[in-house]
Protein backbone atom coordinates (compact mmCIF):
# COMPACT_ATOMS: atom_id res chain seq x y z
CA UNK A 1 0.00 0.00 0.00
CA UNK A 2 1.56 3.17 -0.92
CA UNK A 3 1.63 6.52 1.14
CA UNK A 4 2.48 10.01 -0.03
CA UNK A 5 5.32 11.68 1.82
CA UNK A 6 4.96 14.71 3.96
CA UNK A 7 7.45 17.51 3.66
CA UNK A 8 7.76 19.69 6.75
CA UNK A 9 7.55 23.40 5.71
CA UNK A 10 10.47 25.85 5.07
CA UNK A 11 9.91 27.56 8.61
CA UNK A 12 10.55 24.56 10.54
CA UNK A 13 13.80 23.81 8.25
CA UNK A 14 14.83 26.94 9.31
CA UNK A 15 13.84 26.48 13.05
CA UNK A 16 16.13 23.26 12.53
CA UNK A 17 18.92 24.94 10.89
CA UNK A 18 19.54 27.44 13.57
CA UNK A 19 18.49 24.43 16.75
CA UNK A 20 15.50 25.75 17.99
CA UNK A 21 13.32 22.57 17.04
CA UNK A 22 12.36 19.81 20.23
CA UNK A 23 14.43 16.82 20.40
CA UNK A 24 11.60 14.57 19.11
CA UNK A 25 10.60 16.71 16.45
CA UNK A 26 14.36 16.73 15.24
CA UNK A 27 14.40 13.61 15.16
CA UNK A 28 11.84 13.12 13.04
CA UNK A 29 13.13 15.23 10.41
CA UNK A 30 16.35 14.01 10.54
CA UNK A 31 14.78 10.66 9.24
CA UNK A 32 13.09 11.94 6.65
CA UNK A 33 16.46 13.46 5.67
CA UNK A 34 17.75 9.80 5.68
CA UNK A 35 14.53 8.59 3.39
CA UNK A 36 16.09 10.43 0.59
CA UNK A 37 14.16 13.47 0.08
CA UNK A 38 15.90 15.76 -2.38
CA UNK A 39 13.96 19.19 -2.41
CA UNK A 40 14.01 18.92 1.93
CA UNK A 41 17.91 17.87 1.52
CA UNK A 42 18.52 21.37 -0.73
CA UNK A 43 16.49 23.36 1.55
CA UNK A 44 18.03 22.21 4.82
CA UNK A 45 21.33 22.66 3.37
CA UNK A 46 20.84 26.14 1.86
CA UNK A 47 19.50 27.11 5.42
CA UNK A 48 22.42 25.78 7.48
CA UNK A 49 24.74 27.85 5.18
CA UNK A 50 22.78 30.75 5.46
CA UNK A 51 22.73 30.61 8.91
CA UNK A 52 26.35 30.24 9.39
CA UNK A 53 26.80 33.32 7.42
CA UNK A 54 24.19 35.09 9.49
CA UNK A 55 25.68 33.77 12.50
CA UNK A 56 29.13 35.40 11.54
CA UNK A 57 28.39 38.63 10.26
CA UNK A 58 26.20 39.28 13.38
CA UNK A 59 29.52 38.63 15.42
CA UNK A 60 31.06 41.56 13.67
CA UNK A 61 30.46 45.60 13.86
CA UNK A 62 29.51 47.40 11.27
CA UNK A 63 31.87 50.01 9.75
CA UNK A 64 31.47 53.96 11.82
CA UNK A 65 30.67 55.42 8.10
CA UNK A 66 28.10 52.84 7.28
CA UNK A 67 26.25 52.92 10.43
CA UNK A 68 25.90 56.83 10.45
CA UNK A 69 24.73 56.40 6.74
CA UNK A 70 22.02 54.26 7.93
CA UNK A 71 21.05 56.08 10.92
CA UNK A 72 20.44 59.29 8.51
CA UNK A 73 17.70 57.70 6.74
CA UNK A 74 15.21 57.01 9.78
CA UNK A 75 14.27 59.91 11.50
CA UNK A 76 14.37 59.02 15.23
CA UNK A 77 11.55 59.48 18.07
CA UNK A 78 11.02 62.78 19.66
CA UNK A 79 12.98 63.89 22.65
CA UNK A 80 11.35 64.30 25.75
CA UNK A 81 12.72 66.71 29.11
CA UNK A 82 13.57 70.53 29.31
CA UNK A 83 16.93 71.16 27.81
CA UNK A 84 18.81 74.27 28.61
CA UNK A 85 19.90 75.91 25.36
CA UNK A 86 23.61 77.63 25.28
CA UNK A 87 23.50 80.87 23.66
CA UNK A 88 25.76 80.30 20.84
CA UNK A 89 28.20 83.35 19.22
CA UNK A 90 29.71 82.68 15.74
CA UNK A 91 33.11 83.66 15.39
CA UNK A 92 34.11 82.52 12.29
CA UNK A 93 32.10 82.51 8.66
CA UNK A 94 33.97 80.94 5.99
CA UNK A 95 31.74 82.57 3.35
CA UNK A 96 32.60 85.90 4.59
CA UNK A 97 36.23 85.67 3.97
CA UNK A 98 37.81 86.41 0.34
CA UNK A 99 37.73 82.86 -1.74
CA UNK A 100 41.53 82.43 -3.43
CA UNK A 101 41.65 83.38 -6.85
CA UNK A 102 40.64 80.73 -9.24
CA UNK A 103 37.64 79.53 -7.33
CA UNK A 104 35.58 82.45 -6.68
CA UNK A 105 33.20 81.31 -9.41
CA UNK A 106 33.03 77.74 -8.72
CA UNK A 107 30.02 75.86 -7.04
CA UNK A 108 29.36 75.93 -3.47
CA UNK A 109 32.05 73.76 -2.03
CA UNK A 110 30.79 73.95 1.24
CA UNK A 111 30.52 75.68 4.18
CA UNK A 112 33.03 75.92 7.47
CA UNK A 113 32.18 78.26 10.84
CA UNK A 114 33.03 78.48 14.21
CA UNK A 115 30.61 78.53 17.12
CA UNK A 116 31.27 79.77 21.33
CA UNK A 117 29.24 79.49 24.13
CA UNK A 118 30.38 79.91 27.18
CA UNK A 119 33.64 78.00 27.52
CA UNK A 120 32.64 75.33 24.54
CA UNK A 121 33.72 76.29 21.07
CA UNK A 122 32.02 74.23 17.84
CA UNK A 123 33.67 73.46 14.80
CA UNK A 124 31.66 72.90 11.93
CA UNK A 125 31.81 72.11 8.21
CA UNK A 126 29.07 71.39 5.60
CA UNK A 127 30.13 69.51 2.71
CA UNK A 128 26.72 69.54 -0.12
CA UNK A 129 26.76 66.25 -2.33
CA UNK A 130 27.50 67.63 -5.76
CA UNK A 131 23.78 67.22 -8.09
CA UNK A 132 21.77 66.08 -4.94
CA UNK A 133 19.65 67.60 -2.20
CA UNK A 134 22.04 65.62 0.87
CA UNK A 135 25.05 66.82 2.58
CA UNK A 136 27.23 66.13 5.09
CA UNK A 137 28.30 67.84 8.65
CA UNK A 138 31.45 67.33 9.96
CA UNK A 139 32.51 68.87 13.73
CA UNK A 140 34.45 68.93 17.03
CA UNK A 141 33.22 69.73 20.07
CA UNK A 142 35.78 71.07 22.64
CA UNK A 143 36.63 73.24 25.91
CA UNK A 144 38.69 76.13 24.48
CA UNK A 145 39.51 76.95 28.89
CA UNK A 146 40.38 73.25 29.19
CA UNK A 147 41.87 71.60 26.04
CA UNK A 148 42.57 68.66 27.72
CA UNK A 149 38.56 68.10 29.18
CA UNK A 150 37.60 65.03 26.69
CA UNK A 151 34.22 65.58 25.30
CA UNK A 152 33.66 61.98 24.12
CA UNK A 153 30.42 60.12 23.82
CA UNK A 154 28.30 63.79 23.75
CA UNK A 155 25.19 62.78 21.88
CA UNK A 156 24.73 65.30 18.58
CA UNK A 157 20.91 65.06 16.81
CA UNK A 158 19.88 67.05 14.08
CA UNK A 159 16.66 68.20 14.46
CA UNK A 160 13.91 69.65 12.51
CA UNK A 161 11.59 71.31 14.82
CA UNK A 162 11.18 68.81 17.67
CA UNK A 163 11.69 66.11 15.18
CA UNK A 164 15.30 64.31 15.62
CA UNK A 165 16.21 63.55 11.77
CA UNK A 166 19.90 62.11 12.50
CA UNK A 167 22.21 61.32 15.24
CA UNK A 168 25.48 60.38 16.50
CA UNK A 169 28.00 60.69 19.17
CA UNK A 170 31.43 62.46 19.42
CA UNK A 171 34.24 60.26 19.61
CA UNK A 172 37.45 60.45 21.67
CA UNK A 173 38.41 63.48 20.11
CA UNK A 174 35.10 65.29 20.44
CA UNK A 175 34.37 64.65 16.64
CA UNK A 176 31.18 63.64 14.82
CA UNK A 177 29.68 63.05 11.60
CA UNK A 178 25.68 63.09 10.48
CA UNK A 179 25.13 62.59 6.95
CA UNK A 180 21.51 63.98 6.36
CA UNK A 181 18.71 64.90 3.77
CA UNK A 182 18.59 69.26 3.66
CA UNK A 183 15.39 70.78 4.61
CA UNK A 184 14.54 74.14 6.07
CA UNK A 185 15.47 75.23 9.56
CA UNK A 186 17.74 72.22 10.22
CA UNK A 187 19.37 72.61 14.01
CA UNK A 188 22.55 70.81 15.02
CA UNK A 189 22.73 69.79 19.31
CA UNK A 190 25.28 69.14 21.18
CA UNK A 191 23.80 67.94 24.83
CA UNK A 192 26.47 68.35 27.31
CA UNK A 193 26.44 67.37 31.17
CA UNK A 194 24.09 64.08 30.59
CA UNK A 195 21.64 66.07 28.22
CA UNK A 196 21.19 69.13 30.70
CA UNK A 197 22.37 71.96 28.16
CA UNK A 198 22.32 71.88 25.04
CA UNK A 199 24.95 73.24 22.08
CA UNK A 200 22.35 74.81 19.28
CA UNK A 201 23.14 76.18 15.55
CA UNK A 202 21.33 76.45 12.30
CA UNK A 203 22.76 74.23 10.07
CA UNK A 204 23.17 76.64 6.31
CA UNK A 205 21.60 75.16 3.26
CA UNK A 206 22.63 74.68 -0.38
CA UNK A 207 20.85 74.17 -3.42
CA UNK A 208 21.69 71.28 -5.65
CA UNK A 209 23.97 72.27 -8.49
CA UNK A 210 22.16 72.05 -11.78
CA UNK A 211 24.22 69.45 -14.29
CA UNK A 212 25.45 71.40 -16.93
CA UNK A 213 23.68 71.44 -20.23
CA UNK A 214 25.78 69.79 -23.48
CA UNK A 215 25.68 72.06 -26.28
CA UNK A 216 25.24 70.70 -29.85
CA UNK A 217 28.39 71.18 -31.74
CA UNK A 218 27.33 72.36 -35.05
CA UNK A 219 30.24 71.07 -36.86
CA UNK A 220 32.72 72.21 -38.83
CA UNK A 221 32.45 74.97 -41.28
CA UNK A 222 32.09 74.01 -45.03
CA UNK A 223 34.03 76.52 -47.48
CA UNK A 224 32.70 77.08 -51.40
CA UNK A 225 34.13 78.38 -54.19
CA UNK A 226 32.42 81.20 -56.01
CA UNK A 227 33.70 83.63 -58.41
CA UNK A 228 37.86 82.24 -57.85
CA UNK A 229 37.14 82.77 -53.77
CA UNK A 230 36.52 80.54 -50.73
CA UNK A 231 33.05 81.78 -49.31
CA UNK A 232 32.11 80.66 -45.96
CA UNK A 233 29.00 78.93 -45.52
Amino acid sequence: MGYAMTHFSLGEWIDMARGLVAEDQGNRMQAHLTSGCARCSHNFEFLGKLTVTCRSLASGRAPEHLTRSAKSLFPASREAGPVKRLLARLVFDSWLETAPAGTRSSWQTGWQGLYRAGDCSLDLRIEPELHSSRAAVIGQISNHLLPAHKMSGLPVRLKSGGLVVAETRSNQFGEFQLEYEQQSRLQLCVYLHEGSRCFQVPLKKFKAEKPAVRQLNPGPTKARKQGGTDELQ
